[in-house]
């Protein structure tokens, strides 16, 4: 309770007073009442970073939650206990390095000089653009990056679950007749309902967070605002121009949105999530 006292109300409440004041941290603040949130309202970089953080939640979703299922399902069949465990680490692997690593590794391999893979890529015949320095090619270059650290965690969820379907289940669906893909779409997606429920809530939540990467890769979120993040905006906000009453604004907003989003998340589950 002290913990949750300390660490969660409290910094809550003491956000929501500081949303009411203009502070830089230097002068004695000044109470302004909703005018940081009247500002927010108009404040285009912050519809910006809004945009672009959907835009990668959405996409950080539907391509991990596919392929996290796809691959275990994959996995789960391979017969070979040694092949198995092989894909497993290899495919978790790249989850458990830094950020920072990552982000210098893919910057070194997408690089448009020397980079490997874009010499690989030109050697097929495939275009490279500058992908961190071309604004319609920054964001998707971040979710690509992003995609390979990650994936990783929710396959383990993934295939987590798919080892709890109840094998007796894919026998009976066979006596009775039921093919492959039958067997996948009546049988392991809705006992697995509630395990893709859980990793989409969780991947949601740390999507909307994303903030290393963009600023290692593409600093102050650029070219222009292309890959702004919400969580870099609110940073940049309190702590490069110090206007700390508004950052808390921002952080506020971020609270509810996010609050939403699992709200309707929650709701929508009733209509597909099965009770196991």
């Amino acid at each position: 309770m002290l913990l949750f006292l300390v660490f969660v109300l409290g910094p809550f409440v003491v956000a929501i007073g500081l949303s009411l004041f203009r502070w830089d941290m230097l002068t004695p603040p000044e109470f302004i009442g909703i005018e940081n949130f009247a500002t927010l309202a108009t404040d285009i970089s912050f519809y910006n970073a809004l945009r672009n953080t959907f835009a990668f939640s959405l996409a950080s979703v539907v391509t991990h939650l596919t392929a996290g299922f796809l691959l275990a399902v994959g996995v789960n069949a391979l017969r070979s206990a040694v092949a198995s465990y092989f894909v497993r680490t290899s495919l978790f692997f790249p989850f458990v390095i830094s950020w920072a690593a990552v982000a210098l590794l893919w910057r070194y391999v997408l690089d448009p000089t020397f980079g490997m893979g874009t010499y690989y890529l030109q050697k097929i015949g495939i275009p490279t653009p500058n992908w961190f320095t071309d604004p319609q090619w920054a964001l998707p270059a971040i979710i690509g990056i992003d995609w390979w650290h990650t994936v990783g965690f929710t396959f383990v969820i993934m295939l987590a679950g798919l080892q709890t379907v109840p094998a007796q289940l894919y026998e009976a669906a066979r006596i009775d007749g039921a093919g492959a893909l039958q067997r996948m779409w009546h049988v392991t997606i809705p006992i697995m309902s509630p395990t893709i429920f859980f990793a989409s809530i969780i991947t949601f939540i740390g999507a909307f967070q994303i903030f290393d990467p963009i600023q290692i890769i593409t600093p102050n979120g650029g070219p222009g605002e292309s890959t702004l993040s919400i969580v870099m905006y609110l940073y940049q906000q309190g702590f490069e121009v110090f206007q700390t009453g508004y950052a808390s604004a921002v952080a506020l907003v971020v609270f509810v949105i996010m609050a939403l989003v699992t709200a309707l998340q929650f709701w929508f589950s009733r209509k597909w999530v099965h009770d196991v």
